[in-house]
């Protein structure tokens, strides 16, 4: 290489690393690499182990491990000094041994803290190499572990080191605990599967490819790793597709799953107001240029109507739906499609025949719509569910803790002794805040009350078994739709051996539907958006009349005037079962009132049923390994 192509390689590199030095100050960010013996303390770290020599991805080098020598580097170990320098000298005698025969064989040596890399010794080896785009370096680590924390970032880097020795990569870094098991399962691995050296290579140079439209599309500017953001691309494709894709098909791919790839820096944005429900006139049609005259609409589900409660629920939402708005949307129905190729199948048979819309509506096809979003950006695509953290797809569920809270009320004022039994469902998101808001609502109107917790998905037999306990008012499962009243239903009082229902909580899914399809009628879908790309979940409750309490007959007057005046405080925001708690902490709830006498169950305790759900909507879902048949969420 002649000296001249050396003095050309430094100019380039020191144009780009002043650029980035400037881009930095700009931006108000530390324009050199990074100190580490000015970032950690000893009270900070827990000890240190020495990994020996190891392929260590150059981009996950931001610093030094001393002081010396960091101005004469931009951010990105880029050189910053007059060509005439000593250290300019030094940097392209080093640029002339990596382009000849002799190449750059001495590993460096650098500590490792959180996955990111400090150099001790070989920064201008580092420099040369990154200007020449390396994607890797040898080098002698020393890790440094930081001191254990409840903090999320604090687990996932401790579930990295569990992972390393089974991939030797520090490519499979990530953000959140759980991914390593999913990326695993992604990968068609085993969970303890070990990675032999092909395996290694080949996820390796995929990593590196993909790299390329992550960063080209702004991945450097989010708070997540290249890894991260595979995985998210993992669930939709596979790694083969990223083997064999063509540079631009493979950005097209990133771009389809873009908004899901920025969402997991976001909180999951969750809706509690819907729409104004109200009848749209001619002139606001023609003033309304954007708003759509007609909406054809897909239900999709993987249970039958006359099989589920649940899905004759979201059936009869759909026929309400249709009368509502006869004379502008068109449905069309899917059921008993089984999640996975069928579940997509019949979401790309109802977008060939017109769709515009899909609502699939139960959890388990999650899966099936994102692949279907990233295929049809086009096409509006919600999932009965909560907590999916997917710009592409949005989801919606209804508070029922607040009718929960109405029958806890009425549970505490006909309580004889104060002991109040309940059978909840699965231990899901949402629930926990159900048997909290009854207990409230119990101690409300007597606080005495204490309720006994049974589980149906642990127990098949649980309210039984509360009654072979001497209690005798039991909240039961609640009625799906108020036209199935069927007992023992919602709030029930034994006597002489038979159950008899007093009051419950129902969903109005047609309430549900017919809201969210108006706001699309009139253009108003980007309005129902969550600022910044974040996922969306539709969260509504008695103000939107997504939920609501039916009372029985013989409920005594006076209790029956407490529900209404409980109906009307939450419906106006005057009563309010959890005052100070943000929706999304309620819908995250994950632990119980000390006047709740039971606990939530661990997943290995429920039922084989019960145990897909938990998979889904569980509320230590990020703790179970996944299956091979499961989604990757």
């Amino acid at each position: 290489m002649s000296r001249q192509e050396v003095m050309s390689q430094y100019a380039a590199a020191l144009k780009q690393g002043r650029k980035a030095y400037k881009e930095a100050l700009v931006r108000g960010r530390y324009p050199y690499p990074q100190v580490l013996d000015e970032i950690i303390s000893d009270s900070m770290v827990a000890g240190q182990t020495e990994l020996g020599v190891i392929e260590i991805p150059i981009g996950q080098i931001v610093g030094t491990k001393t002081a010396g020598r960091r101005s004469a580097f931009s951010a990105d170990f880029l050189p910053l000094l007059d060509p005439d320098t000593e250290f300019a000298g030094k940097w392209m005698a080093l640029c002339e041994a990596h382009l000849g025969d002799e190449g750059i064989r001495d590993p460096i040596r650098c500590y490792e803290y959180f996955g990111r890399f400090y150099v001790q010794e070989g920064n201008k080896r580092v420099s040369v190499l990154r200007s020449y785009g390396a994607p890797t370096i040898p080098a002698y680590v020393i890790r440094m572990i930081p001191v254990w924390t409840e903090d999320p970032g604090v687990a996932a880097y401790y579930e990295f080191m569990q992972s390393f020795p089974k991939t030797k990569l520090y490519r499979t870094r990530f953000t959140r605990a759980g991914s390593f098991v999913k990326l695993q399962k992604a990968l068609g691995y085993e969970p303890d599967h070990v990675w032999t050296e092909d395996e290694r290579r080949r996820f390796a140079a995929g990593c590196t490819y993909f790299q390329d439209p992550f960063l080209k599309l702004g991945g450097g500017e989010l708070p997540i790793t290249t890894a991260d953001a595979m995985l998210v691309w993992l669930k939709v494709y596979s790694f083969d597709d990223l083997i064999s894709l063509p540079p631009a098909e493979l950005l097209k791919s990133v771009k389809a799953v873009w908004a899901d790839i920025k969402a997991l820096s976001e909180p999951i944005a969750v809706r509690t107001d819907a729409p104004e429900a109200k009848e749209e006139h001619l002139l606001d049609r023609i003033f309304k240029p954007k708003q759509l005259s007609r909406l054809r609409v897909a239900f999709i589900s993987d249970q039958l109507p006359e099989q589920s409660d649940w899905a004759r629920a979201h059936d009869l939402g759909r026929e309400y739906l249709e009368t509502v708005l006869e004379d502008r949307v068109e449905t069309e129905t899917f059921y008993g499609v089984r999640p996975g190729e069928e579940a997509e199948a019949a979401m790309e048979k109802a977008i060939e025949n017109g769709a515009q819309l899909l609502f699939a509506i139960t959890p388990p096809l999650i899966g099936a719509c994102r692949k279907t979003a990233a295929k049809h950006p086009e096409v509006r695509i919600l999932n009965c569910s909560v907590s999916m953290p997917y710009a592409g797809v949005r989801t919606y569920y209804s508070r029922i803790y607040e009718a929960k809270y109405i029958a806890g009320a009425i549970a505490g004022a006909l309580s004889r002794n104060g002991r109040i039994g309940y059978v909840a469902s699965n231990p899901i998101f949402g629930v926990p805040a159900s048997i909290n808001a009854f207990a409230l609502g119990a101690q409300l109107t007597n606080p005495r009350a204490e309720i006994t917790l049974r589980w149906s998905c642990v127990e098949e037999d649980a309210m039984d078994a509360l009654a072979w306990e001497g209690v005798s008012l039991i909240s039961n499962r609640d009625i799906p739709t108020p036209d199935r009243v069927r007992e023992p239903w919602g709030l029930c009082r034994i006597e002489d051996g038979k159950f008899h229902s007093l009051a419950s909580p129902y969903w109005h899914w047609g309430n549900v539907y017919t809201n969210l399809i108006r706001s699309v009628l009139s253009g108003g879908w980007e309005a129902l958006a969550a600022p910044e790309g974040q996922a969306v979940n539709y969260w509504w409750g008695l103000d939107s009349r997504a939920v609501d309490i039916l009372l029985g007959d013989d409920l005594p007057a006076g209790v029956r005037r407490l529900a209404g005046i409980l109906r009307r405080g939450i419906i106006d925001g005057s009563i309010q079962p959890f005052p100070e708690a943000a929706p999304e902490k309620i819908l995250h709830m994950d632990t119980l009132l000390d006047c709740v006498h039971g606990s939530i169950p661990k997943y290995e305790e429920l039922l084989p049923m019960a145990r897909p759900i938990a998979r889904l909507q569980g509320v230590y879902r990020e703790a179970i390994p996944p299956e091979k048949e499961d989604p990757i969420l």
